[in-house]
């Protein structure tokens, strides 16, 4: 019998190594490998500071990117990855623009196009079918389209769909978001011959209702604005993307911290992305998928409205307790630890706004 129970212990041992030996292979390999999403607004237009990046840091982050071997894919080419499960290279960027301000044409695409990068420039639609001052107009991106730049909606109004219409319920709340889109939607297909696959969600709100609009619609993928980078456990409806804009979020110094982070696979997060109707949730929680490639000691929890805490894990479940009460509209909650092997910063977002 203890013959039996030490041959039993064995052969766990040697399954368990090279599980390990498996997963460290698939780590080395770049399946758990990132991408960072990055998005811009305006280029050079220096009377909307909080939006905007000078020209030249643009020209310089670019350069950055091609002198230290960053792969710069389509979008596509990044989405189709995580539909099939495959891995992602390390060094991976996307580049992304939102609202389709004037200075894409003139400013970005110029230094685009020197370098051959592919970008996917999210459309607010009423700006353009209602010619908006300073938006692109639809014979500029007919011209961007016909020489390969990749076009995908915005919504059409710009609203902030994490803000339901007083008075309604949730049927009536997902109605109000799918009209919005689905108008947007059907004005994007007449004008670029295509149907949109892609949202970009206006200041990067969500919850639950509004993904499921986007799925009932067939968007392939949804983008948020949480900071973070993207791997093969990224939720395909809540990609996250980084903002390169203003003063502090538009230097060198910020642009090669955000390519430098990792993503951390988690599950079951508390609260999840629901319209938020307890504002004093228990605790704050999620499931770390591997909680082993990461330095124990640096695990934290953030929540906006509350600041960096330390967790406590109770098996692969890391949690803070709570007991303040939520007063912002919205806040971010983050999971955020250290890698043993690399030391990079890894981190998971989500967003939670109240009803």
């Amino acid at each position: 019998m203890r013959l039996f129970l030490f041959i039993c212990i064995c052969l766990f041992s040697v399954a368990l190594s090279a599980a390990q030996d498996s997963f460290d292979q698939i780590d080395q390999s770049g399946a758990l490998g990132n991408a960072t999403i990055l998005i811009y607004h305006k280029f050079g237009e220096d009377q909307y500071p909080t939006t905007n990046i000078a020209v030249d840091k643009f020209a310089s982050q670019l350069k950055y990117l091609h002198d230290n071997d960053f792969t710069v894919l389509s979008l596509k080419s990044l989405v189709e990855l995580l539909e099939n499960g495959h891995g992602i290279p390390d060094k991976t960027v996307a580049i992304t623009i939102d609202d389709g301000y004037t200075s894409t044409f003139t400013a970005a695409w110029p230094l685009l196009k020197q370098y051959g990068y592919p970008f996917t420039v999210f459309l607010y639609v009423e700006a353009v079918e209602r010619q908006y001052r300073n938006f692109l107009t639809w014979e500029q991106i007919r011209e961007m389209r016909l020489a390969g730049v990749d076009f995908q909606d915005h919504g059409y109004s710009h609203s902030r769909f994490g803000d339901a219409p007083q008075g309604v319920n949730d049927a009536e709340y997902e109605n109000w978001v799918t009209a919005d889109l689905r108008k947007g939607n059907k004005i994007l297909a007449e004008h670029l011959g295509y149907k949109p696959h892609f949202l970009a969600l206006p200041y990067g709100e969500y919850n639950t209702i509004i993904q499921q609009a986007a799925r009932q619609l067939n968007y392939r993928a949804v983008f948020s604005q949480d900071p973070g980078s993207v791997s093969r456990y990224t939720d395909i409806y809540a990609i996250p993307r980084e903002p390169i804009l203003g003063i502090d979020w538009s230097t060198m110094e910020h642009f090669t911290t955000i390519l430098a982070r990792k993503d951390l696979p988690v599950t079951d997060m508390f609260p999840p992305a629901k319209p938020l109707i307890n504002l004093k949730p228990e605790n704050f929680c999620a499931t770390i998928v591997a909680p082993e490639l990461y330095k124990k000691e640096s695990f934290g929890i953030y929540v906006s409205e509350l600041g960096w805490q330390s967790g406590k894990f109770i098996g692969n479940r890391l949690c803070i307790k709570n007991d303040a009460t939520l007063e912002r509209r919205s806040n971010r909650v983050a999971i955020s630890a250290q890698e043993k092997k690399s030391g990079a910063a890894a981190m998971r977002y989500w967003l939670l706004i109240r009803k």
